[in-house]
């Protein structure tokens, strides 16, 4: 039996939320960005009116200011957007329990078992659009396909608020002419190279040679053949499944530059607590940790390493994203953000104890922390504070909600 795949997009989200929110936002052109005082002045989302002005996702603030000198900034409520996000999972659980989050406004549905019970993929989709409006109050696009590639290409056809199907018969006329970067996993750089090979369209790509494009992509280019022919067979995941989760990460811009080891400490030891909790939250261990960084001349890099051992705790984090900094940074570049990732990602949740002197003190800290947790979860974020949080270099407490989540992976490909 042929899959039948929706892939549902949440519209101009944030900025729908806010809309919903405030009625007397709904007819003027509307951001949700950071505060620029605090260097985060970016568009995180725009609603309709902001579009039709060329304001775009990801542009400076200052720059979406000069194309629309009325618009409205609204700073994110993060989360409020996260209970939007779940009421929306809710609604998509009543048709399957095969719902795939991809990020906080978008989700993959495998309807393939109750197509009988509920009508098909057309009528699903349009049902969870009437649903969603009137329900929830936001509007969402969706794709209808026989994989996951296909069904995202198909949900951003028809915006805001449209069904797009793409059937095995039409997909070539279809996704064929589409640019290449509409493809999942290219960007910009992707993109540029395959354009010197004269690749510009995902038809060049499915007509090209899969050793060719292994050539000029490695092992990406292969799958990207697979994409643009229709080949992807990853399943949609059940909603819940810890697999979901790949990676666990959070970052920050920082209000000022992280001039000094020590700056750099400061805030590394806050994000390693909170990616530690968020570790445990989810029954996880790590076996890697990976420091991504931008300095002031906003060149960004990432590093990595393997831990001896899997775990999860604050120190280990720590120790592990620190080191890398001092191996890696340029020594007398301010830094200007930093995020620390955990990879590699095991259950924890069925850990032996152990006699081992080393793993006896690892099981001691995790204990700790989970205390630490505990104490923050019933008396917030800022009950219980490290000395070098409080103190070092001047930072005091930090803002620990601009400390933004950077979301784990999700795997397509056969």
């Amino acid at each position: 039996m042929e899959r039948v795949i929706l892939h549902s997009d949440l519209n101009n989200f944030y900025a729908s939320v806010e809309c919903l929110h405030n009625p007397s936002l709904q007819n003027r052109p509307v951001v949700v960005a950071g505060n620029p005082a605090f260097r985060h002045g970016i568009v995180l989302a725009k609603n309709e009116w902001a579009k039709k002005y060329g304001v775009s996702t990801g542009e400076p603030l200052w720059s979406a200011r000069q194309k629309c000198p009325d618009i409205v900034c609204i700073e994110p409520r993060h989360p409020v957007y996260k209970e939007y996000s779940r009421m929306a999972k809710e609604l998509y659980g009543e048709y399957t329990d095969r719902v795939e989050p991809y990020g906080p406004d978008e989700c993959w549905l495998d309807v393939t078992g109750c197509i009988r019970l509920f009508g098909d993929g057309k009528c699903i989709a349009d049902e969870i659009r009437a649903r969603m409006k009137k329900e929830i109050g936001l509007s969402v696009s969706v794709g209808v396909s026989f994989n996951k590639v296909f069904a995202k290409l198909g949900s951003d056809m028809k915006k805001p608020d449209g069904t797009t199907v793409i059937t095995k018969e039409e997909y070539p006329c279809i996704i064929w002419p589409l640019s290449v970067d509409k493809l999942l996993y290219v960007g910009n750089a992707s993109k540029e190279k395959l354009k010197r090979y004269g690749l510009y369209t995902v038809g060049d790509i499915a007509t090209a040679s899969p050793e060719v494009l292994g050539g000029i992509l490695g092992k990406n280019g292969i799958t990207l053949w697979k994409f643009a022919n229709g080949l992807d067979t990853s399943p949609v995941s059940v909603y819940g499944e810890k697999n979901l989760i790949q990676s666990v990460g959070n970052s920050t811009t920082t209000v000022r530059d992280l001039v000094t080891d020590e700056d750099v400490k400061t805030v590394l030891l806050v994000l390693c607590q909170m990616v530690s909790a968020r570790l445990r939250s989810y029954g996880l261990l790590c076996k890697t940790v990976q420091l991504s960084m931008r300095d002031k001349n906003l060149l960004c890099y990432q590093r990595q390493d393997k831990l001896i051992r899997p775990n999860r705790t604050v120190h280990a984090l720590f120790e592990t994203g620190f080191s890398l900094y001092q191996k890696h940074h340029i020594a007398g570049i301010p830094l200007r953000s930093i995020g620390v990732r955990a990879c590699d990602l095991v259950d924890g949740e069925y850990e032996q104890l152990s006699l081992l002197e080393e793993v006896a003190t690892l099981q001691k800290k995790e204990t700790l922390d989970a205390v630490a947790d505990k104490i923050r979860t019933k008396f917030g974020k800022h009950a219980l504070l490290l000395g070098r949080v409080l103190a070092g270099g001047g930072w005091g407490k930090l803002n620990l909600e601009d400390m933004t989540d950077i979301p784990g992976g999700h795997c397509l490909g056969g």
